[in-house]
């Protein structure tokens, strides 16, 4: 008995040993596999590619139908399904971040969106920030006024003692600013504070674009009167990128146009805004796409 115990423990150890050497190889053999995958991934897709192909969108998401939410809180409207469409086009996964008025151009200036598309006009001021692709769209000024206080005209407004509500940084504060010096200027974060201002009788009158000011006449019928005589030339809108990003502006104008030729805006109307198209051809109002 004692000259054969000690051949068990070593003849244990001997396989436990042959066992962990095969562990070892069978390791070393997965991880080169896993390894070569990874290179041969890289060879035909730099790192960092997928990465690159996101598309970083700012959107003031509270103008609908442009830019807003649906009923589960994601981005929806106008805006949302052409850059959608553009992502699709181009090979980009769209991302829509959410961004106040006022931080929709230091988004891109700071890098972190690529692009802004919210209903925003082109003017000489915003291009020394960003570069402006063609416009898409045409918009124009007009008044809300409230039904008692016997605006007819924008030179009605550009009196003394009367209160104009613009949201601040558009093009209505811009013009209110310089055109009726005569008034006093009231600047609100949002257009629905504006709106609640003409409708509780605060301000006389609220700038904004012909669209916002039909629907939210069409929501107000008794507190609010909507005027339509223009006082400006039509307004250009644009997709604004950084400085020098000539490689993305490229991209969003040859879509442009392609979408100008193919129906594409003729498509989103339909989808978004076809009663407001109607009252607008009713109105003889020109379309925000319609550049003939």
């Amino acid at each position: 008995m004692n000259t054969t115990a000690p051949t068990r423990p070593r003849r244990l150890r001997a396989v436990l040993a042959a066992l962990a050497l095969a562990a070892a190889a069978l390791l070393a053999l997965t991880a080169c596999s896993s390894n070569g995958g990874t290179e041969g991934s890289n060879d035909a897709a730099p790192a960092g590619d997928s990465a690159d192909k996101t598309l970083t969108v700012a959107m003031e998401l509270a103008y609908p139908p442009f830019e807003t939410k649906d009923d589960a809180g994601n981005p929806s409207g106008v805006s949302v399904d052409f850059m959608k469409d553009f992502g699709a086009a181009y090979g980009y996964d769209v991302v829509i971040e959410n961004t106040a008025f006022d931080g929709l151009i230091p988004m891109v200036q700071t890098g972190k969106a690529d692009c802004l598309m919210s209903s925003i006009t082109i003017t000489d001021a915003r291009k020394e920030s960003v570069d402006f692709s063609d416009p898409y769209a045409m918009a124009q000024l007009a008044i809300l006024a409230n039904a008692q206080s016997g605006i007819g005209s924008i030179d009605d407004l550009n009196q003394a003692g009367r209160k104009v509500a613009v949201k601040t940084g558009s093009t209505g504060d811009v013009f209110a600013t310089k055109n009726l010096t005569e008034a006093e200027v009231v600047r609100l974060a949002d257009e629905s504070a504006c709106v609640t201002e003409v409708v509780q009788g605060k301000a006389d009158g609220f700038l904004y674009d012909q669209l916002t000011i039909y629907r939210n006449n069409q929501k107000n019928p008794d507190t609010t009167e909507a005027v339509f005589i223009p006082f400006q030339d039509p307004e250009s809108w644009g997709i604004a990128v950084a400085k020098g990003n000539d490689e993305l502006l490229g991209q969003l104008n040859e879509f442009i146009a392609q979408s100008k030729a193919s129906g594409e805006f003729d498509r989103l109307t339909e989808k978004y805004l076809a009663s407001e198209k109607a009252a607008f051809d009713e109105l003889g109002f020109k379309w925000f796409f319609d550049f003939e």
